[in-house]
């Protein structure tokens, strides 16, 4: 097995599978928050320890702020040790055949899901909760670039004063991810992008099951 962690919610075993790319075990809040809504059948793979900044970046980019870190365009390398590795072994072990993969994150984890469903046919859909949508050169991708295989969902959430900062490229998200909600729309996938009050760290975890519920009914 890879360096990552790795835990499973199980379900039924033909009950849709949720991946959950999480920064750390913020992941069990989303599930009990989720568990809470009464959502269908379903289980969930929770992935911890990733590096955010290199395995979660599509390419490339220099840092936002002054004394972070850039970004190392890891997420090629990382999306197929997660849909050739950690995905077929947690099923395996546990006894999943989903008859669904949906793929899950928030902020940057949040665009790495959007960006798997451009690289890979493994999911079927995918919600992306405050994603990093700002992230340069990512709506210029989206409008040059097709899906794997066409989502059946995509589930898009924000907060509304999230696009309420001096930073230039941060400011970009709600364009952005408004951007992606209308090219979603026009290609008649059933989809949602929901506004929710507050900036970026506010509920993350009932953002995440939101979204998750979605997918799910």
């Amino acid at each position: 097995m890879s360096k990552y962690s790795v835990r499973v919610v199980k379900g039924k075993p033909e009950a849709p599978l949720i991946v959950l790319n999480s920064f750390g075990d913020e992941w069990k809040k989303t599930v009990d928050a989720l568990d809470a809504m009464e959502p269908p059948s379903y289980s969930l793979i929770a992935v911890t320890d990733i590096d955010w900044n290199k395995d979660l970046s599509p390419w490339k980019a220099d840092a936002v702020f002054k004394g972070e870190s850039g970004f190392a365009g890891g997420a090629d390398q990382y999306l197929a040790i997660l849909t050739k590795e950690i995905i077929p072994e947690a099923a395996e072990s546990n006894g999943l055949n989903p008859a669904a993969k949906y793929i899950c994150g928030y902020s940057m984890a949040g665009l790495f899901a959007l960006y798997s469903l451009y690289k890979t046919d493994v999911f079927s859909g995918a919600a992306s909760c405050s994603g990093s949508l700002w992230f340069p050169g990512f709506r210029e991708f989206i409008s040059e670039n097709g899906f794997a295989s066409l989502p059946s969902k995509i589930y898009l959430s924000l907060g509304d004063r999230e696009a309420l900062t001096k930073n230039k490229i941060m400011a970009s998200v709600e364009d952005n991810t408004r951007a992606a909600s209308d090219i979603y729309r026009s290609m008649n996938i059933d989809m949602l992008f929901e506004m929710n009050k507050g900036g970026h760290f506010n509920d993350p975890e009932v953002r995440l099951a939101k979204g998750i519920r979605y997918l799910l009914t």
